[in-house]
């Protein structure tokens, strides 16, 4: 049984996020959140809430080891430090989103890109990420302690035996998408900006095509639900909040 959001789901929001941008929005049940790469080598981080509890957020850890891997792909979902599923993963032509390596704030942007304020550049001065979290989280009452391992969406870093950490360039094409379905009434938080490991020493963040479609709660077989029996149980915890 395949969940993914077909032609025909109607839209509700479209708008492409520029580079630098901020976004936040809350998505009710089932409706899906879809990304594309316009030019290749776009880097969007992401944090997830419970947006009627806002005290339950994305939890790195649970997520990684219940699924025992340590990146996100199709048909794996975003675990909350409750045991339920925020987030899950229906379509992904990418392959690997990055879950491990954190954000860039002001202090490292300064150092990679050099100065980039306002009153020289207007619009297109350099953002952060960590920045831009905190303005969006600060519309909800949220501030700087609410901020935790983020998803980076198109990124893959990869780490050898050693442990060290590897940049992989080309990780995502034009074109490459990620359709992830809330699975609870869930908040949103994206800021379209560089990878801090990204080698690139432009300050050049990539377009990205972003739509909310609607959709319906996962149903018993779903792929997301189905891939694991942890999984299961996360979701059933999940169905047992809204019953």
């Amino acid at each position: 049984m395949s969940t993914s959001p077909g032609p025909t789901s109607p839209v509700t929001h479209e708008e492409t996020l520029r580079g630098g941008q901020m976004w936040s929005r809350i998505l009710r049940r089932g409706q899906v959140l879809r990304l594309v790469d316009l030019e290749g080598g776009a880097a969007v981080a992401a944090l997830f809430y419970n947006a009627d509890h806002l005290l339950e957020r994305y939890n790195m850890p649970d997520t990684l080891k219940a699924q025992h891997v340590a990146r996100l792909t199709r048909e794996n979902a975003l675990f909350s430090d409750m045991g339920r599923v925020l987030c899950s993963v229906v379509e992904d032509t990418c392959g690997w989103h990055d879950t491990i390596t954190g954000h860039a704030d002001q202090a490292g942007s300064l150092e990679k890109y050099g100065p980039g304020a306002y009153q020289e550049l207007r619009n297109d001065f350099f953002r952060n990420t960590h920045d831009n979290f905190l303005i969006e989280l600060g519309k909800y009452g949220l501030g700087a302690r609410d901020i935790v391992a983020n998803v980076n969406f198109f990124v893959k870093v990869r780490a050898d035996l050693d442990g060290k950490l590897e940049w992989v360039s080309g990780n995502s094409k034009a074109g490459s998408s990620i359709a992830v379905r809330s699975d609870m009434r869930t908040l949103v938080v994206l800021s379209n900006t560089p990878h801090p490991l990204d080698p690139e020493k432009r300050y050049a963040p990539k377009p990205v095509a972003l739509t909310v479609l609607d959709g319906s709660p996962a149903e018993r077989g779903d792929p997301c639900r189905t891939s694991r029996e942890e999984n299961e149980r996360a979701f059933e915890l999940t169905d047992d909040y809204f019953a």
